[in-house]
């Protein structure tokens, strides 16, 4: 029995040993988990389905009366004197940001979205300094169309690709337009139907060359406005949102 207890006092008194040379080991930290880095900004959206807060009259002060809103939707009347004089505009500028909306139009309407818009008396639409992702009734319009007047170009600039697939006059469709320092994309229903470098040579030349010859300011601003145009159409807008970059 004695040389049992002396066995088990010898080996507690190991194990207190190893305590004591152990208890001195330092410990490792928990490894701090990975940052993760997000896009400056979530989605926002521009359109709350029940008034037009946060929009006003492109150059204008009073009250708009050629838009309304009809099921959730934001819709030009087509009512405004001139093919661009009810354009309206969002109160807040914004540079680099990815732009989603969904639209209709009756048959042969006419409209569009615009960017980087400025507002000042000199300029008497928002085309004049803002580019446009294009909006219209490409096979029920009245009159011929060039390609760089059809649904999804870059208005008078760029054409979109084969990828673009637009549904049936009355029905909804979803754009997006991404702007990045320069990079800018269309997208429509899902595909990505165009992109191109803004302020290049090339950009400058088809500038210089077309429509925009005699617009000095068009498409030169790095921020602005975003525009729903009144082209003298009905058009239908929802879910209106963007996210800065």
């Amino acid at each position: 029995m004695k040389h049992q207890l002396k066995k088990i006092g010898l080996v507690l008194a190991a194990a207190g040993l190893v305590c004591v040379q152990t208890s001195g080991i330092p410990v490792k930290a928990p490894v701090p988990a990975k940052k993760t880095h997000h896009a400056k900004g979530g989605w926002v959206s521009l359109f709350d389905g029940q008034s037009l807060k946060g929009w006003h009259g492109f150059n204008k002060t009073e009250p708009v009366k050629n838009w309304t809103i009809i099921d959730g939707a934001l819709v030009c009347l087509g009512a405004a004197q001139g093919d661009t004089g009810g354009d309206i505009v969002t109160d807040k500028p914004y540079a680099n940001f990815e732009l989603s909306w969904k639209w209709k139009i009756d048959k042969g309407s006419n409209s569009g979205v615009l960017y980087h818009v400025v507002e000042d008396p000199k300029y008497h639409a928002t085309y004049n300094t803002g580019p446009e992702y294009q909006i219209i009734d490409d096979n029920g319009w009245p009159e011929k169309l060039e390609d760089w007047q059809k649904t999804g170009c870059d208005y008078a600039m760029h054409l979109p690709n084969d990828k673009k697939k637009v549904m049936p006059v009355g029905e909804w469709n979803t754009s997006k337009i991404v702007f990045n320092k320069g990079h800018v994309e269309h997208w429509l229903n899902g595909a990505k139907i165009l992109e191109f470098e803004a302020w290049t040579p090339d950009w400058n030349k088809k500038k210089a060359d077309g429509k925009w010859k005699d617009y000095p300011d068009y498409g030169n601003a790095k921020t602005g406005l975003i525009a729903l145009q009144d082209h003298g159409h009905k058009a239908y807008f929802k879910d209106i949102k963007i996210r800065e970059l």
